[in-house]
């Protein structure tokens, strides 16, 4: 697998809830992380003392983190709208080369930032609200 861009790691939501999707107008920086509980079996006559982990019995999140600059107003009004509402939208990641993953998540922070000689910024934060999809491309 080549280098790739990360300008290429795109965050969409499916703004009118019809399955279209649209990228989040002025992301600079998106980040993807999975996560698997563990549940711990170990007892007393598990092997040479070592942790026994129940396979496949956690649960599994996932959170999306992303940061940029306003480019786009209606993205915008939708972002603060999910979040006021407490919508839980379908979202897709789009990761280059790898696939894209898609699911419900609900928006749980949205700040907004700037400095005197800078752009005005926001940064958003999603969890996972549903079982998630993924689609190798």
């Amino acid at each position: 697998m080549a280098v790739q861009a990360g300008k290429d790691l795109l965050l969409k939501v499916d703004t009118d809830l019809t399955g279209t999707f649209v990228t989040f107008a002025g992301l600079r920086t998106t980040r993807l992380t999975l996560n698997a509980g563990s549940i711990d079996v170990t007892t007393i006559e598990s092997t040479g003392g070592w942790r026994e982990l129940l396979g496949g019995g956690g649960v599994k999140t996932a959170q999306i983190a992303g940061s940029g600059v306003f480019r786009d107003a209606a993205t915008d009004a939708r972002a603060r709208q999910i979040f006021f509402d407490g919508e839980l939208p379908r979202f897709q990641v789009i990761i280059p080369d790898f696939g894209i993953i898609e699911g419900r998540f609900q928006i749980t922070s949205i700040e907004y930032s700037g400095g005197h000689d800078s752009e005005a910024t926001y940064e958003l934060s999603l969890a996972s609200a549903s079982e998630l999809k993924f689609t190798s491309i």
